[in-house]
């Protein structure tokens, strides 16, 4: 979506405002709602007391400007780095607070245009999508089948805001200022929202504070309950915890799949897609307790061998190393905003493919992931644990050297030996 900023009015009392709006009726097209609808839902959450953004005017055809809608503008950060490292002593309560108001908002009070969610209707079409992508990655068959042994009975329907973390969030350094994106709401269950902000990659490299990056389970559960959420229940929080993991894998997947199809071929798309393997590791960490303890316990298996060196003529290898260091002192301290983005995003995947050039890291494996899919094999079977930690710990460490949990997986999977 796009969003413009706006000042309107005199020097001496300007207004500010955002504009969202779709870029295109095709980029809406086969979504549950449009962006009226959005709005309504943003002016339902406010009327409930949700500190959603204020809604002042919803396009109309007769603004020749597409669809999208106006809101008073926000004075606050975004940036998750940022809010992070100036966080309130008391964000997680704030965030804790709004998710537990946006839950207690009557349902028939919200749009009817808003989807409902049957949870195994949306885990078979996941599936679906894996076994549309190849069906190849073990580790995602794994949580797959996981899922569906761990099926959680249907929960009392609330709105969930489907997007509730870092990054979607504004604060001040005094606390919480908005809750911004609301166009995965939904009607479900509400620990889906209060798992999605504590995924490992919405917390930004805090990894030791599981909740949001800010605080540990117990404090955050603690606080959504003092402020009226319903009591919190651990095991279909996991459930909703290694869902919303999966779903985030099969999206980083989905971009390749958009890229091929020409439905969108922008650079970005390609990057992302290998940030399926920060998902994977997670997934691991976050099932490997149905493994054995003997598995637990056992080392793994060496990495594939590196190829040997180049001699002679420069290898492909070696190219990409000098793009890559061209890029870094060259153009990058030339660049700046969207431009300098870019080329750090450039300077990642000629060191992805460095990487992969040189250590090759398989993460694919049809028949072992059939093999999970079927439940002809699990963590209960001696030996597979091993097999993916190297798996998931050698396509990571080519792919997203710097993520945070890599290095967190290493210290528990690979400790030193005397």
């Amino acid at each position: 979506m796009e969003s413009w900023s706006i000042d309107w009015g005199s020097s001496e009392a300007p207004a500010g405002y955002i504009l969202r709006r779709a870029p295109s009726a095709e980029w809406t097209a086969g979504r549950p709602f449009g962006l009226d609808v959005e709005a309504a839902i943003v002016q339902a959450a406010r009327a409930g007391g949700v500190l959603a953004p204020v809604v002042v005017a919803v396009l109309a055809p007769a603004d020749d400007l597409g669809e999208g809608y106006l809101m008073e503008r926000v004075e606050a950060e975004v940036a998750p780095a940022t809010i992070l490292a100036q966080a309130s002593p008391t964000l997680i309560e704030d965030i804790a607070r709004e998710e537990a108001r946006i839950h207690q908002l009557p349902v028939d009070a919200l749009p009817p245009q808003i989807p409902v969610m049957d949870t195994q209707e949306a885990l078979a079409e996941l599936k679906a999508r894996f076994i549309s992508y190849g069906a190849d990655r073990p580790i995602i068959a794994l949580a797959i089948r996981w899922l569906e042994d761990h099926l959680p009975t249907p929960a009392t329907p609330a709105l969930v805001h489907g997007d509730f973390r870092m990054g979607n969030i504004m604060a001040t350094p005094a606390g919480l200022a908005a809750v911004l994106d609301w166009e995965l709401a939904h009607i479900g269950d509400a620990h889906e929202d209060l798992a999605f902000g504590c995924m490992t990659v919405w917390r930004f490299g805090q990894i030791d504070r599981p909740a949001f990056g800010l605080a540990d389970l117990d404090r955050y559960f603690a606080a959504y309950e003092a402020a009226g959420g319903g009591p919190v229940d651990r095991a279909r929080f996991q459930f909703w915890l290694v869902y919303r993991t999966l779903w985030w894998a099969l999206g980083c997947l989905q971009m390749g799949a958009f890229w091929r199809s020409g439905i969108d071929r922008s650079f970005e798309r390609t990057v992302i897609a290998r940030r399926t393997s920060e998902n994977e590791l997670d997934l691991l960490m976050l099932l490997e307790g149905e493994a054995s303890a003997a598995d637990r316990a056992a080392p793994l298996p060496p990495s594939a061998p590196p190829l040997p060196p180049a001699s002679g003529e420069t290898s492909a290898a070696e190219i990409l190393s000098a793009m890559r260091d061209w890029l870094e002192s060259d153009l990058k301290p030339k660049s700046a905003g969207r431009d300098k983005f870019m080329v750090v995003m450039a300077m990642n995947a000629l060191g992805m493919i460095e990487r992969e050039l040189t250590q090759p890291a398989p993460a694919t494996d049809a028949a072992l992931a059939g093999a999970l899919l079927a439940g002809e094999a699990s963590l209960a079977t001696p030996g597979l644990l091993p097999r993916l930690r190297r798996m998931a710990l050698d396509k990571l460490a080519n792919d997203v050297p710097k993520y945070a949990a890599l290095a967190k997986a290493r210290s528990l999977w690979e400790p030193p030996h005397d």
